[in-house]
Order: C-alpha cells, then sequence, then structure tokens
C-alpha cells in the first residue's frame, strides 16, 4: 500500500470497543460487604467455608504457583469421568460454568446463530450469547415460574445452534421433570446442542429434576453443565464442568482461556469430590433451612413455587420489590432484586434466615 492509499484519520482518533461490546448490558453480580452485621444472601454461594480436604489442597499446592497449571485439566478430569461415569474425553473445564458456557457458545456460534432460553433466567445467558455475535432468544416463563418448554421448541429455527436449560432455574428455584425434558429433547433437532445447565443440581431433592446423565446416554445432543462454585463451596476459585461428547468436548478444549483452571482450582475440585460425604451433609442442612423458610413463608401469606435451589424466590412488581429492597437494606441484609420480576434470597445459616422471616412477615399481604 502506496502512501496515497493510506486512509486519512483525525489525529485525535482513538481504538474503539466494537458496537457488539458497547450495547451489551454489565453482568450484574450480588452484592458484598465487610460488614460483620451484614447478612450477605444476594449471590447464590454456600455459607459454609471450604470443604477442610480442599482447604488442604489449596495451601499444599500455593507452593507452586510459580508454576502453570496442567491445562488439560488431565487429573480433574479422569476424577470427574470416575465420579460421573463417564470417559475423560467426555469432560471438559472452565473457568466455573459460566467460562464453559462460554466456550460452548464460542464454539458452536457464528454471527446471527441465535440461542434460546427461558427469561428470566441466569442473567449472564444474553451477555455471552451477544458478546459471540448470536441472537438471544428469550421465552418467557410460564405460570408456575418454570421453563414453557412448547414454546421453546416453538421458537427453534434453522439459525438455532444452542438451547440452554437451567434446571433448577436461576432466579426461580422451579426444576425442568425427566419427562417434560425427554419429551422436549424428541421434539427438537438433533443438531441442536441442548445444554442442561445443573449448576444447582446438588440442592435439588431426588426425583425433582431430569436424570441428566441418563439423558445425555440417550441423546448425544445433550450437554451437561456443572460447577463447583455452589454445594462445593468453592466460588472465589473458579471451576466448572462439562459432559459432552468427545468432538464437542474436545472443541470446548480448543476454545478455552489458556491455562484458565488454575492449578489450586483444580486440586479443590478433586479434594471436594473425595469429600462427597462432607458436601452432602452440609447440603443436607441447606435443604432443611429452605423448606423450614418456605413453609413460614407461606404460612404468612406468601406465594412461593417449591424452590431446589439453595435460594428462595419472592414473585413481587415493582412497587412492592422497591418496598422489599428499602427494608432490606435498611436491616442489613443483602438480597438480589430483579428489576420488574421479584427478589432472589439465598439460604444460609439459620440465624440470618430468621432475620429474612421476620421482615417479610411484616410486609406479607
Amino acid at each position: 500500500m502506496t502512501s496515497d492509499q493510506l486512509v486519512a484519520v483525525p489525529e485525535t482518533a482513538l481504538p474503539t470497543l466494537r458496537a457488539a461490546v458497547t450495547g451489551l448490558p454489565s453482568y450484574v453480580p450480588g452484592r458484598r460487604s465487610a460488614g460483620t452485621d451484614i447478612a450477605a444472601l444476594a449471590s447464590n454461594e454456600s455459607h459454609y467455608e471450604p470443604l477442610p480436604a480442599a482447604a488442604v489442597a489449596v495451601a499444599e499446592a500455593a507452593g507452586r504457583m510459580n508454576r502453570y497449571p496442567d491445562m488439560a485439566a488431565v487429573e480433574l478430569r479422569e476424577r470427574l469421568a470416575r465420579h460421573l461415569g463417564v470417559t475423560v474425553e467426555e469432560v471438559a473445564v472452565g473457568p466455573g460454568s459460566v467460562g464453559v458456557l462460554q466456550q460452548i457458545i464460542t464454539g458452536l456460534c457464528d454471527a446471527g446463530d441465535e440461542v434460546v432460553f427461558a427469561w428470566r433466567s441466569f442473567e449472564a445467558y444474553p451477555i455471552l450469547v451477544e458478546l459471540a455475535g448470536a441472537r438471544p432468544v428469550r421465552i418467557p416463563l410460564d405460570d408456575a415460574e418454570g421453563h414453557d418448554l412448547d414454546a421453546m421448541a416453538a421458537a427453534v429455527t434453522e439459525r438455532t445452534k444452542v438451547i440452554l436449560l437451567c434446571t433448577p432455574n436461576n432466579p426461580t428455584g422451579v426444576p425442568i421433570s425427566h419427562h417434560r425434558l425427554e419429551a422436549f429433547l424428541q421434539a427438537v433437532r438433533s443438531d441442536v446442542l441442548v445444554v442442561i445447565d445443573e449448576a444447582y443440581v446438588e440442592y435439588a431433592d431426588a426425583g425433582s429434576g431430569p436424570d441428566s446423565l441418563a439423558l445425555y446416554r440417550r441423546y448425544p445432543n445433550v450437554c451437561i453443565l456443572r460447577t463447583f462454585s455452589k454445594a462445593y463451596g468453592l466460588a472465589g476459585l473458579r471451576v466448572g464442568y462439562a459432559i459432552t461428547t468427545a468432538a464437542i468436548a474436545e472443541g470446548l478444549r480448543r476454545t478455552a482461556l489458556p491455562f484458565g483452571v488454575s492449578a489450586l482450582a483444580q486440586k479443590a475440585a478433586i479434594a471436594s469430590l473425595d469429600a462427597g460425604e462432607e458436601m452432602e451433609s452440609r447440603v443436607f442442612a441447606v435443604k432443611q433451612e429452605r423448606a423450614r423458610m418456605a413453609a413460614e413463608l407461606m404460612a404468612q401469606g406468601w406465594t412461593l413455587q417449591p424452590s431446589q435451589g439453595n435460594f428462595l424466590w419472592i414473585r413481587a412488581d415493582a412497587e412492592l420489590l422497591a418496598t422489599l429492597v428499602d427494608a432490606f437494606n435498611a436491616a442489613g441484609i443483602m438480597v438480589r432484586a430483579y428489576q420488574g420480576d421479584g427478589a432472589r434470597i439465598t439460604v444460609a445459616d439459620p440465624a440470618s434466615n430468621n432475620r429474612v422471616l421476620r421482615l417479610l412477615a411484616a410486609h406479607a399481604a
């Protein structure tokens, strides 16, 4: 290119972001506070400290932080494969399930392709889809705060590449039953990847949701997405995984950020899997508190759908939601508000949960 062919630009011109980026809504995390008198119930973290075995594993691995982690996470993938009864080739890992989901969308979607999901559901869904240049297709929840699978199936077009099913759904806590999900899979084209996002599966009562592994073995277009951030208490280390066909899993590893899962996270995840009984006892305690809270709130007059996550969902219009948020803030309780829809409240320790129950009792209909 000669000098007279160069495009003239103003001397003050600066680099600009892609339009897809400037138009993205920011992901809004649950609010945080260091105050000891604040009940931080806006993020669906485990209120327990990390499992002791995981803490030991992290401490031991910390002395080797000068070395890169195993980019292929072979040891972790092998442990997950044994835990779930799949092959190591069918396992892909990433920085939290949201990191793996980004790998999925990046690996399958070209510009203009469509990703179908329920709404309201996990807030990162539309952000990741739009960032990839694909088109988010939001399908409203049904009257029971769950996925309207018939409407989702009807929304599939020739451009649909991925369907996201969050069960139990975040933020409503409603699961998708096994028979409904299997009927849905029979109605959807086999070349559409159906991602079953089970971030909260450990908190779900047996039989309330799908047997996702059984569905995966029958329908090869199923991808199971899970995380160590919730029940295993490793939200701060960022490690999640997908179970999918060997070909798709290999593609996810290719699209992954190199060295995206730290050595500390890998070791902690393995140790957490090995401490499964202790994790399950913690989950049982959360489920007991969830049931206690739900029963009392319904006795107060609140209408609740049975939640299968580590949280409860209060449906509220804009006026009621504003009143509740102000009351929670004044009481030093942080909950997650979704404008125009409602509030999600993480189930924590009994003392924090009692604070929530007392406040909501004062605002019950």
